[in-house]
């Protein structure tokens, strides 16, 4: 590095500068990064390195003097009157100490710092003119960002009223929750869409979109820490205006501490870098802040970064080992998802042998082969992937994986369907999908048909019992007996489960057709509002839109799905054994007001009685809201056993918490 010319610096950074701008414009803008934090964070160090020995070769285009994202030219622009920045980064407790000397020489004695997660989302503006919402903005450029107020709205922990008349803006971070990560892309990749990598990119996506009724349908969270304007607010510290923020409404992450020095920051960083993946939120890492907020001021910013806030970036959690094999796998869509089947390997607490590939495109972008070492992490601390080859492994005789051109199923030719990145079959008739949708059929959220699991429907196909859905419904005693280990218990017990499914209401045989982009929620809110079967049938897509969440995607969906004839005689043989088509709501039922009625729940922990998807239903019909996150909203916990974090930040918000035999009581209560 000494010996480094300023000829030879220059040339690297003309190297430098255009590979981390192509990574940010993918990251920022594109909501698709192609690389890992980690390695853009190494390049971007390398960079700081060159021009810090250099700094006459520091131009004003570099990453390093630039905050954050391109605006989208489809949202108007927002200018921020306060820039806002960026965070510095360290990545060792060496560089941490560095810091920390750096702010008590220029204070002249130790500071407390207030700690908090570094949470992975998106930088998020809320401005209120006497305790009304007015205008919602991302953070762009740091200068100028992006107006998505309307969509803002509709995300529910943002307050549209303060509980005082405050003209103030505010900041935090807008994010998805892993639980929400997962459903998306796993509905995504059903549909044949590019999936998102990480929460962090989701969120970004999901607050950037032009039609609000996406927003909504992503269910974003937020946590807010800043308090940008303090007219009228009596606060002098970091820990003060956090909690002046939840007095006023805001979600605001409660395992924030007050800390002198460095010991109590390097604790903090140790707990919450071991049970990172317990939380139902992504974090990347610790943020240390000056907790006075004069002494803040006093210290002011860097064209890019405040001087009094550094961020502590976790380490990744890494894995290294051999893909063996790449195997094809189809849903009940006709999507095809290739899969590396790797030696084991420990991850994150976990044993990993397999990762998804997601599809083609991300098998020829990474490169991925057959007997290549790879790199391990898990998207978002969850899904198994893999981040990148390590080249210098790769066998000589290495070939680039073979990409199939027709099904392994049935041998259909495949294709890209419009514009998707995923292989498909259509063949309507391959057997793999076939057996895909009837286990969607008969599955928890759909028809519910307890005791007839992938294994039986297997059975039952391979004898050719059953063709389609309308099939299950014309099974007989004698046609059970003959699958193995069937005696008769478990035949009564499945005729009488597939007897029962005929009285559902209606929202579950839409959502069990499997129409593309309806999901469980959105097959509710369609029987809720035509009523019954018919009546969605004849719709137009006109109508569809019309109701509330429905977007224009669905609608083309729905209006397509119900014209297709084969379709139309499906719905016809359903009706003929006398599957219920009508919408039964739960004023209907004989629950009546409870202790749950108009309440938000969150459930958590291990439950020994009750299924956790069939407690939400009752809850739900009961008239309670049934969320996954704890927020000073939420009105009851219910906790089973290893609660976690969730009954932590409950008692610290006062919310009720009961145990399961409390639920019970209730739930008994409300049947009488």
């Amino acid at each position: 590095m000494a010996d480094l010319t300023k000829e030879q610096a220059n040339q690297e950074l003309a190297k430098i500068r255009p590979q981390l701008n192509d990574w940010r414009d993918a990251y920022y803008t594109k909501d698709a990064p192609v690389v890992e934090d980690n390695v853009y964070d190494k390049l971007y160090n390398r960079l700081l390195e060159l021009e810090q020995m250099y700094p006459e070769l520091v131009t004003s285009d570099s990453p390093s003097q630039e905050v954050g994202d391109e605006t989208l030219p489809d949202f108007n622009k927002v200018t921020h009157d306060i820039p806002m920045l960026s965070m510095g980064d360290v990545f060792s407790e060496a560089e941490l100490a560095e810091f920390n000397d750096r702010i008590e020489k220029n204070v002249g004695h130790e500071v407390d710092y207030n700690v908090e997660l570094k949470i992975d989302g998106l930088s998020l503006s809320l401005i209120y003119e006497n305790g009304i919402l007015i205008q919602g903005s991302t953070r762009g450029n740091g200068t100028i960002g992006e107006n998505v107020t309307e969509n803002v709205k509709t995300i529910k922990d943002i307050p549209q009223k303060l509980s005082r008349p405050l003209s103030i803006e505010v900041r935090g971070e807008c994010f998805m929750s892993k639980k929400e990560f997962l459903r998306l892309n796993r509905e995504r990749e059903a549909e044949g869409q590019q999936v998102f990598a990480n929460p962090r990119n989701a969120a970004a996506g999901s607050l950037r979109q032009l039609d609000p009724k996406i927003t909504a349908s992503r269910k974003l969270d937020t946590f807010m820490y800043t308090i940008v304007t303090f007219d009228d607010l009596n606060v002098s510290t970091q820990h003060e205006a956090l909690e002046t923020l939840k007095e006023l409404g805001f979600n605001v992450n409660p395992t924030a501490q007050v800390t002198t020095g460095l010991k109590g920051v390097k604790d903090f960083i140790e707990r919450y870098g071991q049970i990172r993946d317990e939380l139902d939120y992504g974090i990347d890492g610790v943020v240390l802040k000056v907790d006075d907020l004069a002494i803040q001021q006093t210290l002011g910013n860097t064209v890019k970064v405040p001087r009094w806030e550094i961020a502590y970036k976790f380490p990744p959690e890494q894995a290294e080992s051999v893909v063996r094999e790449i195997t094809w796998t189809i849903g009940r869509t006709g999507v095809l998802t290739p899969t590396a089947v790797m030696d084991p390997v420990g991850l994150a607490g976990t044993t990993v042998a397999r990762a998804t590939l997601h599809n083609e495109d991300m098998i020829r972008q990474k490169d991925i082969r057959i007997g290549d070492t790879v790199l391990l992490h898990k998207a978002g601390d969850i899904i198994p992937e893999v981040s990148q080859v390590v080249l210098n492994k790769r066998p000589a005789d290495s070939v680039p994986a073979e990409i199939p051109t027709h099904c392994p199923y049935c041998g259909s030719e495949l294709i890209h369907l419009e514009d998707e990145v995923a292989l498909r079959c259509i063949n309507p008739k391959c057997p793999a999908q076939v057996k895909e949708q009837l286990t969607h059929f008969a599955s928890r959220n759909a028809m519910n048909i307890d005791g007839l699991g992938p294994k039986i429907i297997e059975q039952l196909y391979t004898k050719k019992l059953v063709q389609d859905v309308a099939d299950i419904y014309k099974l007989t005693a004698d046609e059970l007996a003959t699958l193995d280990g069937f005696k008769e218990k478990s035949i009564n017990n499945l005729l009488t489960a597939i007897d029962n499914s005929k009285s559902n209401s209606v929202e579950r045989l839409i959502f069990g057709l499997g129409i593309r982009h309806v999901g469980a929620k959105a097959g509710r809110i369609l029987a809720e509002n035509f009523g019954n079967l018919d009546n969605l049938m004849s719709a137009t897509r006109e109508e569809i839109l019309e109701v509330n969440t429905m977007g224009e995607i669905i609608a083309d969906s729905i209006v397509t799905y119900f014209a297709n004839e084969d379709v139309q005689k499906l719905i016809n043989e359903l009706k003929s054994v006398n599957i219920n088509m009508n919408f039964i709501s739960s004023s209907n039922s004989n629950e009546t007001n409870s202790h749950f009625t108009d309440k938000i729940i969150v459930i958590t922990g291990t439950l020994q009685n009750h299924k956790r998807s069939e407690l939400s239903e009752r809850l739900e019909n009961l008239g309670a809201k049934v969320t996954s996150s704890v927020t000073k909203k939420t009105d009851i916990l219910i906790a089973g056993e290893k609660a976690g974090s969730k009954l932590t930040k409950a008692q610290q918000l006062g919310t009720q918490i009961i145990d399961e035999t409390t639920l019970s009581n209730y739930l008994d209560d409300a049947k009488e």
